[in-house]
């Protein structure tokens, strides 16, 4: 199926739309009264322990940059080399992060909340966070890359190297959250505490792994939505 563009000032007014959003959510998160009875705030490593913070302000600066482009695109003709810059970081940005991190973050988060919401957001923090901000930053999430997915195409990279970013970032974020406890004797995520080391590695395996399955399903979804009929034929062949 091939798609019909949103035209470029619809694209633009959208994306500038959800840059305010995720700056008015950061906004929220941050605020005094969030952070004075937040313990996990007050604890070692702050909000930058969590992959959800983290996500938030990827998604911050994505989106900025998206508008960025549609700023560019309008006032200035021609594919000028910061312009081709831009879009090509954002892509980089989508493809690889933005888009298999968020749907992750609600996917894993939603899952283990109705396992045992002990696990990851234990009942006190509903006194804390309140509600629409719960779902701002778990569930709004999923639904803004979706609909990034269809305002416009992204670039996808070869899948090695976008394997090896992947790999990069995982192992990142899995040495800083390993560090915090370290340093902290604390666990980012209260399912952490409950696991034998030998469940800790292949818990922590499994969440690594599980987002190459989701670059995948946004390629996929990318692929079928913006590729025109009789193309995709053609590259399986």
């Amino acid at each position: 199926m091939a798609a019909r563009a949103v035209s470029p000032k619809c694209r633009g007014l959208i994306h500038f739309a959800v840059f305010l959003w995720y700056c008015f959510i950061l906004n929220a998160n941050c605020s005094p009264e969030l952070t004075k009875t937040h313990p996990g705030v007050r604890s070692y490593g702050g909000r930058w322990k969590y992959l959800t913070f983290l996500n938030m302000v990827l998604h911050t600066v994505f989106f900025g940059l998206c508008f960025l482009t549609d700023v560019l695109h309008q006032f200035f003709s021609g594919p000028g080399k910061l312009t081709t810059l831009l879009v090509n970081i954002r892509d980089f940005l989508f493809t690889i992060l933005a888009f298999p991190l968020g749907t992750f973050v609600c996917i894993s988060f939603w899952t283990l909340y109705v396992i045992d919401r002990k696990l990851v957001y234990p009942k006190y923090l509903d006194d804390i966070i309140p509600l629409w901000l719960n779902h701002a930053m778990h569930t709004a999430i999923l639904l803004l890359v979706l609909l990034e997915l269809y305002l416009q195409p992204h670039r996808y990279p070869r899948r090695i190297r976008a394997v090896l970013c992947l790999a990069l970032f995982c192992a990142a974020y899995l040495a800083w959250v390993l560090w915090v406890h370290h340093v902290s004797e604390i666990w980012v995520y209260p399912i952490m505490a409950h696991l034998s080391p030998a469940g800790l590695a292949l818990f922590l395996a499994a969440s690594a792994l599980a987002l190459l399955p989701l670059y995948l399903l946004g390629e996929k979804l990318s692929l079928k939505y913006w590729t025109k009929p009789g193309t995709q034929k053609k590259k399986k062949k």
